[in-house]
């Protein structure tokens, strides 16, 4: 078994346990009243309906009578860093009861799957697709009234090399720097032990040796983590009742394909296919294939329980958490609820994988010309990269996690970061000499910043730790909402937090060290003249650039030494407490400025430029939680919302945009339910939680998952031991919520017709924390 089964067994305790608690408190809302079902087949794939678990991804669709699927698999980064396709699948049935007879597609919630039912001239098939969640495995089992015949085509657009094209490129790390005669290489593919074989293999050099080079890195190369040399990825697709058929070609919009086709030996009731996939690091290609059928072996001995399981995985899933709006299926309120648990269904598809599931389409991209027309590349393509991770887009994919109690999907992003920690020390190292852990924006699956953002075409002499970009340039602090995480699934669940403490620690360290190392340069002082670090030069998101003391920076530093310094006593030695305390001791305040006539929270002390369109100015209040409802200074935060002219000029629900958390936060009701609502109302595709493009790329996850932290927000906060229930929710709105709060503490209430019928708390000790907006008795 592969690194999804370890990380499942490693996990496995926590989930269970999170899983027998709530269903100690009853019934879940029930979650099949959202299932989406078509009763009509697709145009093509942008039409498609998301499937998975485990680390595998799958868009389904129906077209013109035949079954489609794109899979994706977690980790399948080739030479140039893009995130490839595992394949497409074809499936045919004769006689076809999918064209022109009665159709009906549903995604079943409940026991997370996709199954396809036709009816034709007497013929009634029922085709079920699923991943395993527990071994990387997808199975497609039909079932019908009368005998009929199956074929199963693997189809892939890799089967040559393919050269990168303009503004292909950002499908990779090279982005709008792509080498000349720069190619996709081709996989191998063919037929094999009765099935369909496809494997790709990196070959040397990629686009780590180039980023290594270029960034004056040779010296520590080989203690450099490298995770794409030798990776090899693939499977193989089979079925007891299949046979090789042969091979056939085409055209699936704008690319050109080849398929491998398998058949059925006789024609039958029941047929089943499955596919197995594959990423390893291997030596040797002989090395994966053993792999690979030690992973089919596995498959094979489960066979009988592997569904089973994987569904009682899911009902616990949908058990420990939900929010349910409204009981009218035609109204706008009861779809924001539904799309809130369509999107953690996606999210839960990449529960284990080995990376984390990503901002820009996680694994369920399509053809790319259905997100932007001149964008007429292959299936593999995403903007904004395959292995490249933004940190400012990512932590809204992860941050509702910790109040859905998804602590076990969270561990993905965290052991990323742990992974690249010693690539980004020695980053400190190399260029500065000092110690701490520099991670910038826009940086690569290996540590190191993606290589067209740290500039191809740099000033001779231009500091090498720096990008060479008026965006990204001096953007070091986002990985610090990381930190926060790894704190607060601490303060959740009371999980040991020893393994991530020198990576939390690392990163303040560069803060510290670099700063006062910047300081000497200038003058003969590293501190000002109160003792405090001057963060110049700093940067307040993309926005405010070139800036002195930013607060996005100053705020999390604050809340993070504050949290190190607060932990048990078993985690830190007086002497590193008393470090971290000095530290905070020359953390410098949040800067203020006067707006209308309003004292407001600055963006930073000074800038020199704007380049961009976000609100560093609200960070305090999410993420950092240093303002908001029930807290001290609220008026200093609304002051900002109401009259800081960036803030008002920037304000939208769109993608990224986190205007509808701060609303939820600083318990502005009517603002909250506009963006929030705005944001999580249907997408405008087939399937309804297929946002974008937004900034990014479809469908958008900053956008999901930033539209789940503004619904639970306005449902439940925690201000210390305070849980505030309803903080910026309409009493009018009808709403049944289960959700997590710190000390491993689960909240469940409902609202209907304005009053509050029921709130369960477990423990029942933390019932005596609840504080209800609406003022009524919760003490049953």
């Amino acid at each position: 078994m592969e690194g999804v089964g370890e990380a499942i067994m490693k996990h496995s305790l926590l989930f269970f346990l999170i899983a027998f608690v709530a269903m100690a408190f009853g019934q879940s809302a029930p979650i099949d009243q959202y299932n989406v079902v078509w009763d009509s087949p697709s145009q093509n794939s942008s039409e498609s309906m998301p499937c998975g678990g485990g680390d595998i991804g799958l868009n389904v669709w129906v077209e013109q009578g035949d079954v489609l699927f794109y899979i994706a698999k977690s980790g399948f980064f080739d030479e140039n860093n893009s995130l490839l396709k595992a394949g497409r699948i074809r499936l045919k049935l004769n006689p076809n009861p999918f064209d022109g007879g009665t159709f009906r597609q549903e995604l079943l919630l409940k026991d997370g799957f996709v199954q396809i039912s036709g009816k034709k001239d007497g013929l009634d098939v029922r085709l079920q697709i699923w991943a395993d969640v527990f071994r990387p495995v997808v199975h497609v089992d039909v079932s019908a009234n009368r005998n009929v015949e199956l074929t199963a085509g693997y189809e892939s657009w890799r089967y040559e090399d393919r050269e990168v094209r303009k503004m292909e490129g950002f499908a990779n790390s090279y982005k709008w720097a792509v080498p000349d005669g720069l190619k996709t290489r081709k996989d191998e593919i063919g037929f094999e032990g009765g099935g369909v074989l496809f494997v790709h293999r990196n070959q040397e050099p990629t686009v780590f040796d180039l980023t290594v080079k270029q960034q004056g890195m040779e010296a520590v190369k080989d203690q450099l983590f490298n995770p794409l040399r030798n990776l090899t990825f693939g499977g193989k697709m089979w079925g007891d009742n299949l046979m090789p058929a042969g091979n056939y070609e085409g055209k699936y919009l704008d690319t050109g394909y080849k398929g491998w086709l398998l058949k059925s030996k006789s024609a039958a009731q029941k047929h089943a296919v499955e596919i197995v996939l594959s990423g390893q690091q291997t030596e040797t290609l002989a090395a994966w294939k053993n792999h690979l059928q030690n992973t089919i072996a596995d498959c094979r001995k489960n066979r009988r329980t592997a569904r089973v399981k994987t569904q009682e995985w899911w009902h616990q899933f949908w058990d420990r958490s939900f929010v349910a709006i409204g009981n009218n299926p035609d109204s706008a309120d009861w779809k924001v609820g539904r799309n809130y648990q369509l999107f953690r269904y996606m999210l839960a598809c990449n529960a284990y994988g080995k990376y984390p599931t990503k901002f820009n389409g996680g694994l369920f991209t399509v053809d790319p010309v259905f997100t932007s027309k001149d964008r007429n590349f292959t299936p593999d393509f995403r903007n904004w990269g395959g292995g490249t991770f933004t940190a400012q887009n990512q932590r809204l994919v992860y941050f509702p996690m910790l109040k859905s109690g998804d602590f076990d999907l969270m561990n993905p992003q965290f052991d990323f970061y742990l992974r690249i920690l010693k690539n980004a020390e020695l980053r400190s190292e190399v260029y500065w000499g000092h110690g701490g852990a520099c991670f910038t924006e826009q940086m690569e699956n290996f540590g190191l910043p993606n290589y067209a953002e740290y500039g191809t075409e740099r000033p001779a002499g231009y500091n090498p730790g720096v990008e060479y970009n008026a965006w990204l340039e001096y953007e070091w602090d986002t990985v610090l909402e990381f930190c926060l995480m790894m704190l607060e699934t601490e303060r959740y669940t009371g999980n040991d937090l020893s393994g991530y403490l020198p990576f939390i620690e690392s990163c303040l360290t560069f803060f510290d060290e670099h700063y006062q190392y910047l300081a000497a340069q200038r003058g003969s002082k590293k501190l000002d003249g109160n003792g405090q670090l001057v963060l110049y030069p700093g940067s307040a998101c993309e926005t405010y650039k070139m800036a002195t003391n930013p607060t996005p920076a100053i705020a999390a530093l604050t809340t993070i030494l504050t949290r190190l310094v607060e932990l048990p006593e078993n985690y830190l030695s007086g002497g590193q407490k008393a470090k971290w305390q000095d530290m905070l001791r020359r953390v410098p305040p949040i800067a203020t400025r006067v707006c209308d006539g309003f004292t407001t929270i600055s963006p930073a002390k000074s800038w020199e430029r704007v380049n961009n369109v976000e609100v560093p100015q609200l960070y305090p209040v999410f993420p950092w939680g240093l303002y908001g409802f029930g807290k001290p200074n609220l008026e200093l935060a609304l002051n900002t919302w109401y009259h800081d002219p960036d803030a008002l000029k920037n304000r939208s629900s769109v993608g990224w945009k986190q205007d509808n958390i701060f609303a939820a936060r600083l318990g502005l009701t009517n603002e909250a339910v506009r963006l929030n609502f705005e944001k999580m109302a249907d997408s405008g595709r087939r399937f309804p939680a297929f946002w974008g493009p937004g900034f990014d790329w479809v469908p958008d996850h900053n956008w999901g998952g930033s539209g789940m932290i503004g619904i639970q927000e306005m449902l439940l906060q925690v201000d210390g031991d305070k849980i505030h229930l309803f903080p910026a929710w309409p009493k009018e709105r009808d709403v049944h919520f289960r959700l997590h709060a710190p000390a491993n503490t689960i909240v469940e209430a409902k609202l209907k017709n304005g009053k509050i019928e029921f709130i369960n708390v477990s423990p029942e000790e933390r019932r005596k924390d609840i504080v209800s907006v609406f003022q009524e008795n919760i003490k049953k």
